[in-house]
């Protein structure tokens, strides 16, 4: 989409397993949806003479399948019983350099190590300048090349006390899969930002960014990885289980999980933080109807034209599905159908700049099915708001098919603030709900529609609760400006990309 915001990476790992490069391939194939620009998988194992390790890597720009399309790949690069993969998003500057691709390898005074991250360090800029005054040389613009940097220069005698040291250099919100030699390693930062699951699958353990990532290996869910859990999975834990060590959080630290993950980013049937998507989401669509009923949204309509609830796909079917079954329950007669189409088979293309080119890449993606939305009140469900361009372009085709009225609802509350751990929103000028100070009908000026309604944050954040009782907390930062991690809000960025 062009005006979605982008989580930066999907990460998967898999431990002595026969086919852990083919595993991980499919993995993050599963997890495409979490960054689209470029992908790697690095593997290990010991050579024929048993005299060393070895880690060979394979990574470029590009989808899944297209990186691994050669089936030698996994036959004569790819070796070994152990591997991580990422799927890497960035902002237009920084993806242009092939140094930014992960996974991270390097060869250092304990052997080899190879990282995959999501998320993003608040305390990144600090610990560059800290590292360019003592004359660290950087090879890539990205924040993950740091805890590589921290591990080398730790003073700790054995490599698993060198991570835990540099672990608690870190900041902000981080998901790690680290492959040495002997260990995988998967940690989730205190504050508990991003989703991380660990599974099983013929004896061994694999770690993901979602489950879906599980469901297509065919791999045992078997829990989240805690809010600073750093899970080190090894040789002996085919029998004793992975051990568990932790990040001792800062006082005033507490889990943080992010609501967004719920409302965008992850798949509908993968189960993070403990509770499938799709239930969520639907959830949220019933909570959208409690605050904005039909009859509060459209104020009469002929009885031979009912109301009819379309998403704006695939992300909101589930919560438009909700919102018209709740009115329904209600005793409102209307209906959820399928007025837009997307094209699936549409690749990631060069943007140009200009009104004329944006519109048709909105056209490209999608289409009305006019005789579903000709004559009749057409109510749109979409996640989120961002810019508001791409929602223009909606309205506007929509509009083309001759419906009775417009009205939006967006399942989340207005985006008026930027992310700072790990998802790619826009500057705040150029957010449209902060450019318009969260005036709805400014904005439902502007993108076109007869009104607009927002979900409440108190809304959103209770719809998630009521369907997952987990103890943890959600962030919220993007809608309220309430960050619950330190920002350097003086953070500059190279190519791009906050470092």
């Amino acid at each position: 989409m062009i005006d979605k915001p982008h989580d930066y990476c999907g990460i998967f790992g898999v431990f002595d397993h026969d086919d852990a490069a083919l595993l991980t391939y499919y993995g993050l194939h599963a997890l495409q949806h979490r960054g689209q620009e470029s992908a790697g998988i690095v593997t290990s194992y010991f050579d024929e003479r048993k005299q060393r390790h070895i880690m060979p890597m394979h990574k470029d720009f590009g989808l899944v399948l297209s990186v691994f399309d050669d089936p030698k790949i996994f036959k004569r690069e790819l070796k070994g019983r152990s591997a991580i993969g990422h799927n890497r998003y960035s902002t237009s500057g920084s993806s242009k350099n092939p140094a930014n691709i992960q996974p991270f390898r390097v060869h250092y005074r304990n052997g080899n190590l190879s990282i995959g991250h999501n998320g993003n360090l608040s305390n990144a800029r600090t610990l560059r300048e800290r590292f360019r005054d003592e004359g660290v040389l950087f090879q890539s613009t990205s924040d993950t090349e740091l805890i590589l940097h921290l591990i080398s220069h730790s003073r700790a005698e054995t490599q698993l006390d060198q991570i835990m040291d540099a672990l608690k250099q870190i900041e902000g919100a981080y998901c790690l899969v680290i492959l040495t030699d002997e260990k995988l390693i998967a940690v989730r930062d205190p504050n508990g930002f991003r989703p991380l699951a660990l599974g099983k699958i013929d004896g061994s353990y694999t770690v993901a960014s979602e489950t879906c990532a599980f469901d297509i290996i065919n791999a045992e869910y078997v829990r989240d990885v805690e809010p600073g859990e750093v899970i080190v999975i090894d040789r002996h834990s085919s029998e004793n289980g992975p051990t568990s060590l932790y990040l001792e959080p800062k006082k005033d630290t507490s889990s943080s999980q992010c609501i967004f993950e719920y409302v965008y980013f992850s798949r509908p049937d993968s189960k993070i933080f403990g509770e499938m998507v799709d239930k969520i989401r639907r959830n949220l669509g019933k909570q959208l109807a409690k605050e904005h009923p039909l009859d509060d949204v459209i104020k009469s309509w002929p009885d031979d034209k009912k109301p009819i609830v379309i998403s704006v796909p695939d992300s909101s079917n589930t919560a438009a599905i909700g919102y018209a079954h709740e009115n329904q329950k209600a005793g409102f007669d209307c209906k959820y159908d399928i007025g837009l189409i997307r094209n699936h088979y549409v690749g990631r293309t060069f943007i140009s700049p200009g009104q004329k080119s944006r519109d048709q890449k909105v056209r490209t993606k999608f289409n009305t099915v006019r005789g579903v939305i000709e004559g009749r009140p057409v109510i749109i469900v979409d996640d989120s708001i961002v810019r508001g361009t791409t929602s223009r372009y909606l309205v506007d085709m929509i509009r083309d098919a001759n419906p009775l009225e417009v009205h939006f609802l967006v399942r989340s509350p207005p985006i008026t603030h930027p992310c700072f751990y790990g998802i790619d929103f826009p500057s705040p000028e150029e957010l449209i709900a902060n450019r318009f100070n969260r005036d709805t009908d400014a904005i439902a000026r502007e993108i076109g529609v007869d009104s607009l309604r927002y979900l409440s944050a108190d809304g959103l954040v209770s719809a998630v609760k009521e369907s997952n009782l987990s103890e943890h907390g959600y962030c919220t930062a993007c809608f309220t400006g309430d960050y619950p991690v330190p920002v350097d809000f003086g953070v500059e960025k190279e190519e791009n990309e906050i470092v």
